[in-house]
């Protein structure tokens, strides 16, 4: 399982940091007039920096669900929402629309994170399992290993049992029943 999500992490991180990028070099570097370039360049920027604004809208829903903020650190969303003030600033007096532009929805969702961490925030902390298929394995697990018999075989010799050491036969007939039960069920 865990090295099934580091498979498709890297694929995820080749995807977008190498093709992503590569993609976005060689479409703005043929280009032979420079603003177009840099305007093509600019709304592409623009379109990365409002998913990452959008990107914890998962965790608000998750809060909504759960009421309970234990999946939202407040430090990142203050942070996130100061960020995104000082940059709307800076656009604005750069008069650059690309970086103002996701710097307005960044603020937004960050004074959002913060309201539902000031409703939420003394609600008790519920476990809610998200994947039915893991409640579903778990269940399964506990019935085979239910169903499996944990009884060791006894020795047949009387004295290892009197502490007199000494091996002896399995008992294959006690194996033999066990397993004539469980195939049965």
């Amino acid at each position: 399982m865990v090295e099934n999500f580091q498979l498709e992490a890297v694929k995820l991180m080749l995807l977008f940091n190498v093709f992503g990028s590569g993609l976005i070099f060689f479409s703005t570097y043929f280009l032979h007039n420079p603003k177009t370039r840099l305007c093509i360049l600019g709304y592409i920027c623009l379109g990365f920096s409002a998913s990452t604004y959008a990107a914890p809208l998962a965790i608000v829903r998750k809060v909504i669900k759960t009421k309970s903020v234990e999946f939202m650190p407040f430090t990142l969303s203050v942070f996130l929402t100061i960020q995104a003030v000082m940059w709307f600033f800076y656009g604005l007096l750069k008069k650059d629309i690309n970086i103002a532009g996701p710097n307005i929805l960044g603020f937004i969702f960050g004074i959002l994170q913060m309201i539902l961490y000031a409703i939420y925030k003394n609600h008790p902390k519920k476990m809610v399992v998200e994947d039915p298929k893991l409640q579903l394995s778990d269940q399964l697990e506990s019935v085979v290993s239910s169903d499996v018999n944990t009884t060791a075989p006894q020795p047949k010799d009387k004295d290892y049992n009197n502490g007199g050491g000494g091996g002896g036969d399995v008992e294959a007939q006690n194996i033999k029943k066990n397993t004539l039960d469980a195939s049965q069920k």
